[in-house]
Formats: C-alpha cells, structure tokens, sequence
C-alpha cells in the first residue's frame, strides 16, 4: 500500500517545465472558471508552480520550498497535486535514483482550456453551473464573451503567403544544419500550446453494448470518430445515460452524410435528462454503481456482506444518506462534500457508498469532512472501481485509516480496542480504537443501518 510519505517526502527535489506559454487570459479562466471546482489551495498549487516556473528557468527545488511558499503541509500539497491531475491541469513525472536518495519530480504545466473550450464541455460548464448558480454562471459566461461581426456581411480581401511572399530557389533549400553542426537548441524545445484536457476511463460506459444493437447500415464506424465517443463518454457519464438510451441519442443526431453533431447529440442528451428528471440539473449523487462494476447483479446473496454489497451497488449516495438519516434529506453540507469527491476523485458511486458506510461507523454516524477526503483520495490512487474492493481497502488499511482519524486527538488520547470486533461484518473486523464518543455504539449504530437498508430494499 502507497501512502503519501511514501509517493513524496519534503527532501524529493522537483523542477518545473509548461506544456505552452501562459497568458493573462490563463489566468482569468484558472480563477473564475477552474477555482469553483478544484479549490482555492489547488489554485494556489497551480499558481506558485507557474511562478517558479518563471523564476527558477529549470532548476531544482525542494518539495519543503514548496510547503514554506504556500505555508501548507505536504499532505495538503499533494493532495492538490491530485486535483490539478485529475482535471487535466498538470502532468507529473518521477525519476527514482536509489532507496536512500530523494526523488526528483517533473511537474508539467498544462494551460488550461480556452474559454470557448470550458464552455462548451458539457461536463465542466454543467458542474461549473452548478457550483455557482445560474446568475453567477451568466455572469461568468458574459465575461468572456466578445462581440463578434458577421464575416458573412464582408468581402474577404486577405491576401494569401504566395501573394505575398516570394518562393525561395529550390538550390537555396539545404538543411539549416550540416552533419558536423551541432543543432542550437539541443535538449530544449520551443514553447508551443497544449490546453489542459482530462479523461475518463473507457469503461464508463459500455460501447460493446451501444455497437451491439446499433445497425452499421444506419451509424457506419467511421462515423464513431474518436472525438464522439469522448462526447459520448462525457454525456453518458455527465447524464448517466445507459448505452440503449445513448443509441436512439445518436440516431436521432446523425445527419444524412452519417455525420454526428456533437452539440446536437450534447442537447439531445440535456433535453433526455430533463424529461427524466423533470428539469433538475444533474447531480452525481444522483447516480448508482454502473452495470460492468456491479459483482452482486446476476448473483443471489448468500450471506450478509454479500447482502450489503448488492445494496450498497444499487442504491445511489444520496439515497444511502437519506436512509441513514431515517428518511430525512441529506444536509447540503453532506450532498456537496459526496459529490466534490465523486466529480474531484472520479470515484464511482458504489465505492462512494462503500465510504460513507465506513466513515459513519468510525466517526460517530457523521461525515468529517477531511477524513472522508482523505481516504477518498487514497482510493483514487488505488483506482478502486467496485464495492468488493473498497471493502477489502478499508479492511488491509483499517490502522492507518484510523490514525488519521486520531490525528487531531494524538498525545491526549489513549487507544483502545474494540470490544465488539467478532459481532461486525468480515470486511469490518479490524484493531482500530474506539470512535470519539465513548458511549457510541458500534455494532447497535451498523443494525439501525442494516435494518433501514432492509427496508429500503424492501420498499416498506
């Protein structure tokens, strides 16, 4: 198991580089358009690496350089580090020399889209909605737009190269260098422009099933370029689109030179979640485990845990909160907490469900905020995809998991073990100390929880 001391230590050197130039216009996209999904300490993170990238032109730095600029702890640091990966903002390279010696790291710069670009991301724009609200967004959007003139109303009169420019002699077209000459600029390269992009794995959904009930006659392959299944996986993933309802999508959009509108096919796909949802903007925590990470779907529990994985597989985060809860609606505080680290993580909504459960047993049924995002990124480290294997995460790494848990209270507090362990379920029994209040109830608070998911499941 890799925790961060080990991925990162305040002696590992790093060296800064960018994938393009970056501009004031950089700017203003990083801190009004990324800052509402990523943070203000990713910013930060973003921010500070830029400047040494101007100001240190290459050299070596230390990570505990980084921890006095920002005045953070490495911890922090790397999980900002995280962040700015996932959404496609930074690139990070390692090269180990020895099991003594400090690693140096590559942080690459990636500018970040255009504003044209981000808008027009439906999943970026969509959540960038949502973290804001509709006013704001507008506000945002009017921003950095620009009146533009219909070219159309003109005559183009632009001369071309050729008109311009004379062609060089075919005896003057000799190589800049000879074979002898050594090139100028050797182990650099020219600054070019690549925008941040981000992805998302393939088996988000399940093309195997869109093609299987999809005639070649009507959507021929190559009308299925690489660009519209990024759209496709975005939209399905956005909306929670299944493959058979994404099929009548396309058929809908595809034009008579089998051609696919990508902006028809993105308001398709609003227009077939509005009529599913009735207009509510979607929510990640909305969603449930998809079909080719569920391992209970064709299989009859046999035990409890085998009972708890099927539910925690079919029911979506919120759900499980509100049922939690007895029924009562989840605070906005919780909703906003699960679905930064479903959106920031990209972690799946049965592993979702799988922390919550967790978390609520070990910290007296509540959701501490730095404790789930911890071990939520822990997890989307490990590239944990089903509830089985968030299970059997929480069990290997129960001690660790607990300690940061105890953080706040080492040195005050004396660990105790739990006297309940055998009566817990397998992927549970753990050595971990007791949770914060001493009169809480473990095993009773798991049975409410059980028996609250029964019902559920049973729809009394």
């Amino acid at each position: 198991m890799r925790h961060h001391w080990k991925e990162l230590i305040a002696v590992d050197r790093y060296v800064v580089q960018s994938r393009g130039a970056l501009h004031e216009l950089d700017r203003q996209v990083l801190t009004l358009l990324y800052q509402p999904l990523i943070g203000h300490r990713a910013l930060a993170l973003y921010m500070t690496l830029w400047g040494d990238w101007e100001l240190l032109s290459g050299q070596e730095a230390t990570h505990r350089r980084l921890m006095e600029l920002m005045q953070c702890s490495l911890p922090d640091i790397y999980g900002e580090r995280l962040k700015l990966e996932g959404i496609g903002l930074l690139n990070t390279y390692v090269r180990a020399f020895g099991d003594d010696e400090p690693k140096l790291f590559l942080y690459e710069l990636r500018p970040p889209m255009t504003p044209e670009q981000f808008f027009r991301d439906e999943m970026l724009s969509t959540f960038l909605q949502r973290q804001v609200g509709r006013h704001l967004f507008a506000q945002l959007s009017d921003f950095f737009a620009r009146p533009m003139e219909d070219v159309a109303r003109f005559t183009p009169v632009t001369r071309s190269f050729s008109d311009v420019f004379a062609a060089v002699p075919a005896e003057r077209m000799v190589s800049r260098f000879s074979e002898e000459q050594r090139p100028l600029n050797e182990g650099k390269a020219h600054v070019g422009r690549e925008e941040a992009s981000y992805a998302l794995d393939d088996e988000v959904f399940d093309f195997e099933l869109f093609f299987a009930g999809l005639s070649k006659q009507l959507v021929p392959r190559r009308a299925m370029t690489a660009k519209v299944k990024e759209a496709i996986k975005k939209l399905a993933f956005l909306y929670g689109i299944p493959p058979l309802e994404m099929q009548k999508l396309v058929l809908g959009v595809i034009d008579p030179s089998y051609h696919i509108d990508i902006d028809a096919l993105r308001q398709a796909a609003r227009e077939w979640y509005e009529l599913e949802h009735g207009g509510v903007s979607p929510r990640l925590v909305e969603r449930v485990q998809p079909l080719a990470y569920r391992t209970m779907e064709n299989a009859n529990p046999r035990t409890k845990e085998e009972q708890l994985v099927k539910q925690l597989e079919t029911i979506s985060p919120r759900q499980l909160l509100k049922e939690i809860a007895g029924g009562a609606e989840p605070s906005l505080a919780d909703l906003q907490l699960i679905e930064d680290i479903m959106f920031q993580q990209q972690l799946l909504p049965g592993v979702v469900n799988v922390l919550i459960y967790y978390v609520m047993l070990r910290t007296n049924m509540k959701l501490s905020k730095k404790y789930v995002e911890k071990i939520a990124s822990h997890w989307a480290r490990k590239k944990v995809k089903t509830v089985k294997e968030a299970m059997e995460l929480a069990k290997e790494e129960a001690k660790t998991y607990q300690s940061w848990a105890n953080e706040k209270e080492k040195g005050t507090k004396t660990v105790r073990k739990v006297v309940r362990t055998e009566m817990v379920p397998d992927w549970l029994k753990m050595d971990y100390s007791e949770p914060e209040d001493d009169d809480f109830d473990v095993e009773q608070a798991r049975k409410e929880i059980e028996e609250r998911l029964k019902k559920y499941r049973d729809g009394s």
